[in-house]
């Protein structure tokens, strides 16, 4: 399972703005009803209790898939991301679910993608972003300087910064 994004917020305003409207099934529906019949099943502890168990796995590519989980408790976060396997690690850091202390020390982890990826995160702390924009990785600091030109951009779009780049 990959737990690559690459949706920004702009691309999926853009997204919802060109899906086609649902058909009204009967007379009484709304048209503009969001998909809620279509979201997926609550969250069950049998559900969490699976989550933990990937995390648990031999198998770094499975201990990943529980990475990206947006449903983990927050001692599943914590654990992974100290994990051996830098992908594990990096799957941590796209997680948008992820607490801002643990993007905060991965934003010094040793392995350069890693640190990319926190980068990347739309939800990493300002300081966390100041710490990245110094970071010895040409490739970390020029993610760091395209989110902010992602800022910029949708600052003179929109007349606003979106609360996600507003933090550079």
């Amino acid at each position: 399972m990959s737990c690559i994004r690459f949706n920004t917020p702009a691309q999926r305003r853009q997204l919802a703005a060109n899906a086609p409207s649902m058909q009204a099934e009967r007379a009484d529906d709304r048209v503009d009803e969001p998909v809620a019949r279509f979201l997926s099943p609550a969250v069950t502890a049998s559900k969490v209790a699976r989550i933990r168990r990937l995390a648990a796995d031999r198998n770094p590519k499975i201990r990943a898939s529980a990475a990206a989980s947006y449903h983990a408790p927050e001692e599943v976060y914590e654990a992974l991301s100290r994990d051996e396997d830098a992908e594990v690690r990096a799957c941590i850091a796209k997680n948008e679910q992820v607490p801002c202390d643990i993007l905060r020390r991965l934003a010094h982890d040793p392995d350069e993608r890693v640190r990319g990826f926190v980068a990347l995160n739309f939800f990493v702390p300002a300081d966390a972003m100041t710490d990245l924009a110094e970071d010895p990785s040409a490739v970390v600091r020029g993610l760091v300087g395209w989110k902010a030109r992602l800022a910029a951009e949708n600052l003179a779009a929109n007349g606003e910064a979106s609360p996600e780049l507003a933090s550079l």
